[in-house]
């Protein structure tokens, strides 16, 4: 069972990460930054997996599936970028 709740969070992570970088292309899409974000997307869901069926333990699929969801989108956003030039301080 552990093995489907695997493969399960790894294509929410990567269904998560491909609708980042078509929502918000200008923020993911530039540089390295497209496959840092595809590549963050399936390991954080596959984290969140095995912390969240560590804690609750075997029988809570959708609720692990559901901790992948909510650990790759929490991961991906930290890769966001602010849009705009970048601010200066009033103290540089």
């Amino acid at each position: 069972m552990i093995l489907w709740e695997a493969l399960g969070s790894v294509l929410i992570g990567l269904a998560v990460s491909f609708g980042a970088l078509r929502w918000l292309p200008a923020r993911f899409g530039q540089f390295r930054s497209r496959t840092l974000t595809l590549g963050t997307g399936p390991v954080a869901g596959l984290f969140g997996a095995l912390l969240a069926h560590s804690v609750l333990g075997p029988g809570h699929v959708i609720a692990t599936l559901a901790a992948s969801l909510v650990l790759a989108a929490a991961l991906l956003s930290l890769l966001l970028r602010p849009s705009g030039p970048p601010r200066r301080s009033a103290t540089a």
